[in-house]
C-alpha cells in the first residue's frame, strides 16, 4: 500500500522517516502519493577516455573510474546528449524496516529527456544515506541541471511486515551510509567475488 500525503507528513514527524539535513524539512514538496527530494552539488562522471570496457570480473575497469565535479549552488551542470552521469539527493534519507521506496524521476525532467534513475529505482527498509542517481540524457541537445532543484520522487510502500533483514543488517550492504554519488561495487557481489 502506497503512502498518502497525510501518512508520508506522519511518518516523518513522527521520526519513523528520518530527512537530514533537518531544515531540508521545510523545503520539501510532499504530493498526494510521493514526496520530492532535492539534486545533491556532486557528480560523477566515468573516464571513458581512459577505459575501453567496464568489466564486472575486472572491477579495475570501474573502481576509481571516474572523475568528481562539485557544483557551486545557483550554478549548472550541463549533461550532454547520451551521458551518464551519477549524482545524489541533497537530502540524507533512513527507511524504517517495514517501508520500501520507489524513486522515480520528475515527469518535467523526463519531457527534457533527463533519466534519473537506469535501474536503481528501489530503497531497501532499514537503508540509510542519500540517494545514488544515475542521471542519462536522452535528448538531442544539452540539459541544464542545478543543485539544489527537486530531481525525484519517492513513493513508499508498506511491508506486509517488517523485513526480518533490514538493509542495515544485510551482510554485504554495499551503500549503506553513503553520502557522495557511489560507483558501482559490483564486484564486491558474491559471483565476481574472488574468495568464491
Amino acid at each position: 500500500m502506497i503512502l498518502s500525503d497525510r501518512d508520508i507528513r506522519k511518518a516523518i514527524s513522527s521520526g519513523r522517516v528520518k530527512i537530514e539535513p533537518e531544515q531540508e524539512l521545510a523545503l520539501l514538496h510532499i504530493h498526494a502519493s510521493s514526496m520530492d527530494l532535492h539534486l545533491g552539488n556532486i557528480f560523477k562522471l566515468y573516464e571513458h577516455s581512459k577505459f575501453s570496457v567496464l568489466d564486472p570480473k575486472k572491477p579495475e575497469s570501474f573502481i576509481g573510474n571516474t572523475r568528481t565535479i562539485t557544483i557551486a549552488d545557483g550554478d549548472p551542470f550541463i549533461v550532454q546528449p547520451g551521458e551518464f552521469v551519477l549524482g545524489a539527493t541533497r537530502e540524507k534519507i533512513t527507511v524504517p524496516d517495514d517501508l520500501v521506496v520507489r524513486v522515480e524521476g520528475r515527469s518535467s525532467l523526463g519531457r527534457l529527456g533527463i533519466i534519473i534513475h537506469s535501474t536503481a529505482g528501489f530503497v531497501d527498509p532499514g537503508f540509510s544515506g542519500t540517494i545514488t542517481l544515475e542521471i542519462s540524457n536522452i535528448n538531442r541537445l544539452p540539459v541544464a541541471l542545478y543543485p539544489g532543484m527537486r530531481v525525484c520522487q519517492l513513493a513508499f510502500e508498506t511491508m506486509t511486515s517488517p523485513a526480518e533483514t533490514p538493509y542495515a543488517l544485510k551482510p554485504g550492504s554495499k551503500y549503506q551510509g553513503q553520502m557522495l554519488p557511489e560507483e558501482s561495487r559490483l564486484a564486491q557481489d558474491v559471483e565476481f567475488s574472488s574468495k568464491r
